[in-house]
């Protein structure tokens, strides 16, 4: 690698902490850099202010320049890198006489050619007869070279960074391009050295990894191929070993602060609910129980993680264990991301209870006479089964004794949300916590974003359940081939879900799509059938009066948006038609598949879209969703699968998961002996490591006070 330049005066810390555009240096930019100039403006739009930022502004990729070729050796088309003399410059103009180009006559000891530059006459300038410079083009007809990157060479001038070796290639703007970041960041290569080393030099040996200023370096200006992966491997390992102290640290500061109350029946309620299912409850169900049971036993507030496939039984393992909390003199509650999940959870609950025990919904809709009197209810301990929406976090929201937090599809709460309903249970008890979700997580982020959660998975469907048939189909004959089979289905009695394309993230747009397809179908090809509609714009009222006319059986065909991707329930319907599937997960066109087969009846998913498109590929030939997860983890990365904001999953700028599953397993190794050995990183020789956690992940390690 290069050998680190000289830094000036200032302190390291200073060095690194200064302003971009506050210390003066000689360069062909000098000028660009400062306060109102357009590359000042395009690093603070790629969040760079500092020394240090700039440091860290990592390349996405590097071009192999290494082969510098002669003029003779060029051969045509070709791309390359030759090192030339000047002969001479002259600046031409071009047919619309506005634009112009730059011919510079050049040789080397091979021979002569002319190096073309277009619409770039400030380039002649910088061309003095004689000078030396390193051009990197293509040779076109006619002995013309036309260039695309040029830097001089010799004569003192500084080494050359744009046209030979490996060549980085920085996340740009339109403000600032990949050359001038180069530029500027090769000017920062002395600096380097004074970056801060957060890893004990005990884990880089056991790891063999590089120093933290040797490994930036290497990634930003390798020798070798070798020197890159080596690079990227370090700072990888070091972005996944904070990660996991941070989950450590709040896994640690759940367990060691609040207690919770430890929630132990005597079965009178629990036994015969059970007794009085209409199934049995599949192996997985019951071994799901036992573990939260044990945890619900427990003076340590049970966080736990139930994931499984669609159709698991997970709304019947979480009922259980809030029957259980209501049995021992405590209450439950189960918050749902939305109204209609939440309306039919109730529905789903209800069904379940069979008047075991009543059950309230409250949610942002719940009109203000029925408000004050739950919210009264729950207060004296009166009602002590509730499922909700965001309405349940609410201040005047307050409960007698709380004893369990059901949170569905936790993903889409945010941490503090989740810290708010921890914080309705009385005193200074913790509830006990059970996070759910229908999106079966590879264990890639199972370690990441969830990683202070104990697991338990749903992975057998209970007996009955049938397979969807999945099918993926394009053009107008498949279309009314499809339309076809769902006549069919409804004269055999059958219903049919149509679920409309996510055509942007306005709820909005998404609605007018729904109600255009709605409309449009009742007018074409369902012309005789009864068609109703839902979507997220609809008022509560209006969604359970759709919802309650496709359960009974008044509506043949439901069109939706994806509000239906979870918690419905409908045995009757048995086609579900998906309009522009490609633009969805994978996961989540799991999830509507999943809304039909749930009955005794054969089922159909018919998605309108390309067959060739992996991600349909996939969808139409693995009905596992967990197999689905790990494919759909590959396609779209971490951060798409679970909503990178919601879901507490990190922003890593150097990991790439799910390929570096095997460093993440190392990483947790490693993290978990560190928090074993010294729980609050308080040792001196980890000072610098508990800082660096703080600074990326914003954990601070401690125990929430008694």
């Amino acid at each position: 690698m290069r050998p680190f330049a000289g830094t000036g005066e200032l302190t390291p810390a200073e060095l690194l902490a200064a302003d971009i555009r506050s210390i003066p240096r000689p360069s062909i930019l000098e000028g660009e850099v400062s306060a109102k100039g357009k590359t000042a403006k395009g690093l603070e739009t790629l969040g760079i202010a500092t020394h240090g930022d700039l440091i860290e502004h990592l390349p996405h990729s590097h071009r192999d320049r290494r082969d510098a070729r002669t003029i003779a050796s060029l051969g045509v088309g070709e791309e390359a890198t030759v090192a030339v003399a000047v002969r001479s410059v002259t600046v031409k103009p071009m047919r619309d006489r506005r634009r112009k180009r730059v011919e510079a006559k050049v040789f080397d000891q091979t021979g002569p050619m002319v190096a073309v530059w277009w619409n770039q006459p400030w380039i002649a300038r910088q061309l003095g007869e004689g000078s030396q410079v390193l051009l990197h083009g293509t040779l076109k007809q006619r002995n013309q070279f036309h260039v695309k990157e040029f830097e001089p060479f010799g004569g003192g001038e500084a080494a050359p960074v744009h046209t030979v070796g490996l060549v980085p290639v920085h996340p740009a703007t339109a403000l600032v391009s990949a050359q001038t970041l180069r530029k500027l960041i090769w000017e920062e290569y002395g600096r380097m050295r004074h970056v801060i080393e957060p890893l004990p030099a005990s884990l880089r040996s056991a790891e063999r990894l590089p120093d933290r200023p040797a490994a930036l370096a290497g990634a930003h200006f390798p020798d070798t191929e070798d020197d890159e992966a080596g690079a990227r491997r370090r700072l990888a390992f070091e972005e996944l070993y904070l990660s996991q102290l941070a989950v450590a640290g709040r896994r640690r500061a759940r367990g060691g602060g609040r207690k919770a109350r430890p929630v132990v029946g005597d079965g009178s309620l629990v036994d015969p609910w059970v007794a009085a299912l209409p199934f049995e409850l599949t192996a997985d169900q019951e071994a799901a129980g036992a573990e939260i049971e044990s945890d619900l036993a427990a003076e340590a507030p049970m966080q736990r993680l139930l994931m499984g496939e669609v159709g698991s039984g997970k709304t019947a393992v979480a009922l259980q264990a809030m029957l259980r909390a209501v049995e021992a003199g405590g209450q439950a509650a189960l918050m749902a991301p939305t109204e209609t999940l939440a309306e039919q959870h109730l529905l789903t609950i209800d069904r379940l209870l069979d008047g075991a025990a009543p059950v309230e919904l409250l949610t942002g809709s719940t009109a203000a006479a029925r408000r004050r009197d739950l919210l009264g209810r729950l207060e004296s301990g009166q009602l002590n089964l509730v499922v909700g929406t965001h309405a349940l976090l609410e201040d005047p929201v307050r409960f007698a004794s709380l004893a369990l937090c059901v949170v569905d599809e936790q993903h889409r709460f945010g941490v503090r949300q989740r810290a708010a309903l921890d914080a309705k249970a009385p005193g200074d008890l913790a509830p006990h916590a059970l996070h759910m979700t229908a999106t079966p997580i590879p264990r890639t982020l199972a370690l990441t974003a969830y990683g202070d959660l104990e697991t338990t998975v749903l992975r057998h469907l209970p007996a009955g359940r049938r397979p969807v048939q999945t099918h993926v189909v394009d053009g107008a004959r498949a279309r009314a081939r499809a339309y076809e089979r769902v006549r069919e289905e409804i004269a055999q009695g059958r219903q049919c879900f149509v679920v409309c394309p996510l055509v942007s993230e306005s709820e909005a747009l998404q609605a007018r799509a729904a109600t255009d397809e709605a409309e449009r179908l009742r007018a074409t090809e369902f012309r005789e059938l009864s068609v109703g509609l839902i979507h997220g714009q609809m008022s509560s009222a209006d969604k359970q009066e759709a919802m309650r006319g496709f359960a009974d059986g008044e509506t043949d065909v439901l069109v939706a948006t994806s509000v239906i991707e979870v918690g419905i329930d409908v045995p009757n319907a048995t086609v579900m038609l998906i309009e522009a599937a490609e633009r969805y997960g994978l996961s989540q066109l799991h999830q509507l598949r999943g809304r039909v087969g749930r009955g005794e009846h054969e089922s159909v998913c018919i998605l309108f879209g390309d067959p060739k498109l992996p991600r349909l590929e996939a969808i139409a030939s693995d009905k596992d969703g967990f197999a689905l997860a790990e494919v759909d983890l590959d396609l779209r990365g971490a951060g798409e699968v679970l909503g990178t904001r919601q879901s507490g999953m990190p922003e890593f700028r150097v990991a790439r998961l799910p390929d570096d599953q095997v460093l993440l397993e190392r990483a947790r190794a490693h993290a978990d002996a560190t928090i074993a050995a010294d729980p609050g990183l308080e040792q001196p020789e980890n000072a610098l490591l508990r800082g660096a956690v703080i600074d990326r992940f914003g954990s601070d390690l401690d125990p929430i006070p008694a």
